[in-house]
């Protein structure tokens, strides 16, 4: 686990009086209920009441986007069954990595395939039920439940591994814009954010599109992969310096840290202070939408005892503008219950 106590500089309590419901975007749909990045749990996080709905997108050997949160699809699929043959080994992101890669496959190929719950611990009785949608697909069911509900739903796809598509000739950004133009959603009122860990991706992605970009934020001693290309030795927590979230909002809207950024833990899972780097991104003109909320006790800190409201209406009151989860019913319980306009 990492060792956050001294990863960051803690500072006085932070509470927002601006009591405005952050965005509730439901990560991989809600997958703390259905497997992951499928269209049943996209469908589900929007009759949840979540405002935006999160696809991570790779790319098929035959260039359509699709949605998986990695593009080795072993964990979150039965091709180990369908494909065994296809088992290969591939360096992504400087990392080797073992398994089977979409961009392996045609999208024919990867409709034969059907997902499964990636956690143990999770509802198993929805695996080899649900197919792998296309962005397009994803897009489509957005804008029939939108009309459906008569209730305006944004999407908030994530470039996955984009250096290393671009360079196998597969990149994300093209049919990505393509298809938000295809769907009138390519506009800076669209209720889309694309968001990335890199942000030489980002700056790709801003002169095409005008959609609102959003720079994700991995642990803090990872060196982000373009930065590793361009030989740039700042780490994720270097980015979230004051002097580099200035550089980051020239091209981005906001930034996705994980949530300990925000509000740090010690070695005995129990809250310290949180740290300045909402009022900081605040003051350069960034969003803040943190990663990621579960419901499940062993994501929770102790100072919470069991209660997954307890954590959201902590960061509410911290004042993100937004934030991540497997559970989005949980979240807008929590903003339901929450007492308005009361300070800590």
């Amino acid at each position: 686990m990492l060792k956050w106590i001294f990863l960051v500089t803690l500072c006085g309590s932070f509470v927002s009086a601006n009591m405005k419901k952050p965005l509730i975007i439901g990560h991989r749909g809600a997958c703390g209920h259905r497997p992951e990045h499928t269209l049943e749990s996209y469908k589900l996080a929007i009759a949840m009441g979540a405002d935006y709905v999160e696809p991570d997108l790779v790319s098929t050997k035959d260039h359509v986007l699709i949605a998986r949160h990695e593009n080795e699809i072993g964990e979150t699929t039965d091709v180990a069954t369908k494909f065994p043959d296809r088992k290969t080994t591939k360096t992504i992101d400087g990392q080797k990595k073992n398994g089977w890669f979409t961009e392996d496959f045609t999208l024919k190929e990867i409709k034969t395939l059907r997902a499964k719950e990636r956690l143990e611990f999770r509802d198993h009785s929805y695996d080899g039920k649900f197919e792998i949608p296309t962005f397009e697909e994803i897009l489509t069911l957005v804008k029939d439940e939108s009309s459906r509900l008569k209730k305006p739903i944004g999407i908030y796809p994530e470039t996955k591994h984009p250096s290393y598509f671009q360079n196998i000739n597969l990149a994300l950004e093209e049919p990505l814009v393509d298809l938000l133009k295809k769907y009138k959603i390519n506009e800076k009122k669209s209720l889309v954010f694309i968001q990335s860990f890199e942000l030489t991706n980002l700056k790709k992605l801003k002169k095409m599109t005008l959609v609102p970009l959003i720079y994700l934020i991995d642990d803090p001693d990872v060196v982000p992969f373009d930065h590793v290309l361009a030989k740039d030795q700042r780490t994720y927590s270097d980015m979230l310096k004051p002097k580099n979230l200035k550089e980051i909002s020239l091209t981005a809207s906001g930034i996705g840290p994980y949530k300990r950024y925000i509000l740090p833990s010690d070695s005995t899972n129990h809250a310290l202070a949180p740290t300045k780097l909402i009022e900081e991104a605040h003051a350069v003109g960034l969003k803040v939408h943190p990663y990621t909320f579960r419901s499940e006790t062993k994501y929770l800190l102790a100072d919470y005892k069991n209660d997954p409201s307890a954590e959201y209406q902590e960061f509410f009151r911290l004042g993100v503008d937004g934030l991540f989860t497997d559970f989005p019913d949980a979240a807008i319980r929590a903003w339901t219950e929450m007492p308005k306009g009361k300070n800590k």
